[in-house]
């Protein structure tokens, strides 16, 4: 699969090692960023993982933060992106069977370290269900009646 991924300063280390588990699995990783732990604004990261992913030019995206909040605020303000905010297994798992999450945000301060590569994994693995579920899909990318 190919995979775009991005994170701000505080995210920068769990980004390495997701490139690092994503790679070892098999999957080829693009990284839009930072390359550093020095304090950057994440819209400048975030928002190009979002745009690839609502392209078509990558089948997932993974945002980072400190919380992973913003990162899943920024991601989901561009049409086609399904971004969800994980935390646990079960939200991971929940994102992509109710969701069809295209995008992971997670918060590097938030998600405990013997977590990180099973939440990913379950992420990563996890079919949509479709059904009930690609209704409700489809109703979010209708536009918006004012």
């Amino acid at each position: 699969m190919k995979i775009a991924i991005g994170s701000d300063h505080a995210g920068f280390l769990l980004k390495q090692r997701l490139v690092a588990l994503l790679s070892e699995w098999g999957h080829s990783v693009t990284d839009f960023g930072t390359d550093s732990e020095e304090p950057v604004d994440y819209p400048r990261f975030i928002r190009p993982v979002a745009e690839a992913v609502a392209r078509g030019e990558f089948e997932r995206g993974i945002v980072l933060g400190g919380s992973g909040n913003g990162e899943a605020i920024v991601a989901n303000r561009v049409r086609g992106v399904r971004c969800t905010l994980c935390w646990s297994l079960e939200s991971a798992r929940l994102g992509r069977a109710h969701n069809d999450a295209n995008v992971l945000s997670m918060g590097a301060r938030l998600v405990p370290e013997d977590l990180v590569a099973p939440l990913l994994e379950v992420w990563m693995t996890t079919p949509f269900d479709g059904g009930r579920h690609l209704r409700r899909i489809q109703e979010i990318d209708q536009p918006a009646i004012s």
